[in-house]
């Protein structure tokens, strides 16, 4: 089971995307603080995925200030460079879930 953090976003469109990816559970945040809070709590998330928009940038740099040891964080490409952020391709929240899952179970693979 892979668990992605969802920071922003709809949650009826992230619940949709996950449902077509049984091995992938989604954890949502509305906001960064949000997010820290369950990063703290629950140490089984395999990456964060930042939906927040033109936020995104700035929740990167409080999430890895706040927590250097956190799982690794994925944007939209849309969302342009972000230091410490991958980048995904994809348009809709079920792209970019997709994506974030196959990057996660290939990493898990090797």
């Amino acid at each position: 089971m892979i668990t992605i953090l969802a920071v922003g976003g709809s949650e009826s469109d992230l619940a949709n995307a996950f449902a077509r990816h049984p091995s992938v559970e989604i954890v949502t945040a509305r906001e960064v603080e949000d997010a820290l809070d369950k990063l703290a709590r629950n140490r089984r998330v395999d990456a964060v995925l930042l939906l927040d928009g033109a936020a995104a940038a700035s929740s990167a740099r409080i999430i890895l200030e706040e927590d250097p040891a956190a799982p690794p964080l994925y944007a939209p490409a849309a969302a342009g460079s972000i230091p410490g952020v991958r980048l995904l391709a994809g348009a809709t929240s079920g792209d970019l879930v997709a994506a974030l899952a196959a990057r996660l179970e290939d990493d898990e693979t090797r």
